[in-house]
């Protein structure tokens, strides 16, 4: 497809449990490390590092761009416990800052007061994710809003109950209008907007790592940078949590014992059974419990389920590293590192957003094969005559499913298989524009194929 081969962010899901990046397996070339064996170049060093930067700007759908009083009103419905059936809970009352956007339980709780099924997961960074939730039943920030508003385990009252609340707040109804000028009216689409927006917001801050990144040699300690190695190299975390975020926004079976199916129950495929998403890494150290169910007090029980706790079946994901041996320096030279991921003091939103509009950026390509190259597929943006197929071309051995879009909702599984082509045949009453957008994150994701 002309595409150019990019470098591989490799990443295996290692710690916090299984939620783009590309990276290389690399030891660090710096004067901490010069005694290091088969230290790397300078320029194989500057590329790692560059895989780490931040990104200059924050994505935002066409269909729900950034504004500063979306931003205004999607804290206060984030804030807002009239979201829940009897008033008591917020968004913000489990999704808190100061403990990773989490609330430090190994289960979170709705309004009935019972365990739910999973840990709450960190919302730092999600702008750049999709789909969405440990299993990645919803496809955007938007679709997932009403989620937990209508579980009857979390805040238990219809969408439309909370809309009539809030429209009868003449403060809140001139916010929605000052937010959607364009469509101003209290709906659950512009509730979802609102709450999304300032969902993409949570950025997580600058730390003692981004500074290390950036040049400065003295940011991290001989032990931190050792982590870093380890991180990269022998135990294979980044074959996972990668880029920015620390994370490549897939699900993958790491191996924790239950029956929670997780993916594999979204997509109805066995081979994606107990896949979780990737978890990203920032702030990590205000987000205890890990793992999804919050099995996993410390980062050292972490490492421990990595070392020797793995259950061994079918659906582990082909990115963990099998047989990982790690001493007890090696360990405390991993956590030593991980802790240059979180923030000196209360972590901060940034007062500015540099945002940008993400979609298609150019016109569709007549085109009837999409490639794949490493956790990326090309073209990106598609278009189908009625009635046409189109074949998918895929390179690795790791299952994936492909949700379309159609009028028809049509689900179409595929397994991944070296060199190994699948097709699907479009409903033939519409032609359709397909952008590949989040088909990029290879395990588990979904394509929205739109009209």
């Amino acid at each position: 497809m002309g595409a150019p081969v990019r470098m591989r962010l490799a990443t295996a899901a290692f710690l916090a449990g299984g939620v783009i990046g590309a990276a290389m397996a690399a030891l660090v070339h710096s004067p901490i490390l010069q005694a290091a064996p088969a230290a790397r170049s300078t320029d194989e060093l500057a590329a790692l590092k560059a895989s780490f930067q931040r990104p200059p700007t924050v994505p935002f759908p066409a269909n729900n761009p950034f504004s500063e009083q979306k931003r205004a009103l999607g804290e206060a419905l984030f804030h807002d416990k009239r979201l829940s059936i009897d008033g008591s809970l917020a968004c913000a009352s489990c999704h808190e800052r100061g403990k990773g956007f989490a609330d430090g339980k190994v289960q979170g709780r709705g309004v009935p007061g019972r365990p739910l099924k999973r840990h709450t997961p960190t919302l730092w960074n999600l702008a750049w994710s999709s789909p969405v939730f440990w299993d990645g039943r919803a496809r955007s920030l938007e679709e997932q809003v009403a989620g937990p508003i209508e579980s009857p385990d979390e805040m238990a009252q219809p969408i439309a109950a909370v809309v009539a609340r809030l429209a009868a707040d003449p403060a809140i109804v001139r916010a929605f209008t000052q937010a959607f000028p364009e469509v101003p009216r209290v709906d659950g689409s512009n509730l979802a907007k609102a709450i999304a927006t300032y969902e993409r917001t949570f950025v997580s801050p600058d730390t003692r790592f981004d500074r290390w990144i950036a040049g400065d040699e003295h940011a991290l300690t001989q032990n931190e940078v050792a982590g870093f190695r380890l991180f990269t190299g022998k135990a294979g975390c980044v074959k996972c949590h990668s880029g920015f975020a620390f994370t490549d926004y897939a699900f993958h079976d790491v191996g924790l014992p239950g029956e929670d199916r997780g993916r594999g129950a979204v997509l109805r495929l066995a081979a994606a059974e107990h896949a979780f998403k990737t978890p990203g890494l920032r702030e990590i150290a205000r987000s205890a419990p890990y793992m999804h169910d919050g099995s996993l007090a410390t980062l050292e029980d972490v490492l421990r389920h990595y070392v020797s706790g793995v259950v061994d079946r079918p659906t582990l994901s082909k990115d963990l590293t099998r047989g990982l041996k790690l001493s007890d320096a090696e360990r405390a030279d991993l956590i030593a590192f991980l802790g240059t991921l979180t923030s000196e003091g209360e972590p901060v939103l940034p007062d500015k957003i540099a945002a940008v509009k993400i979609g298609p950026s150019g016109p569709a390509e007549q085109v009837s094969t999409v490639s794949q190259d490493d956790k990326a597929f090309y073209p990106t943006h598609v278009a189908l005559p009625r009635g046409g197929r189109l074949w998918i071309v895929t390179t690795t051995a790791v299952p994936t499913t492909s949700a379309y879009s159609t009028p028809r909702s049509t689900s179409i599984p595929a397994r991944r298989s070296r060199a190994r082509r699948w097709k699907s045949a479009f409903p033939s009453q519409a032609p359709f524009s397909c952008s590949a957008a989040s088909i990029r994150r290879w395990s588990f994701t979904s394509t929205s194929h739109a009209r």
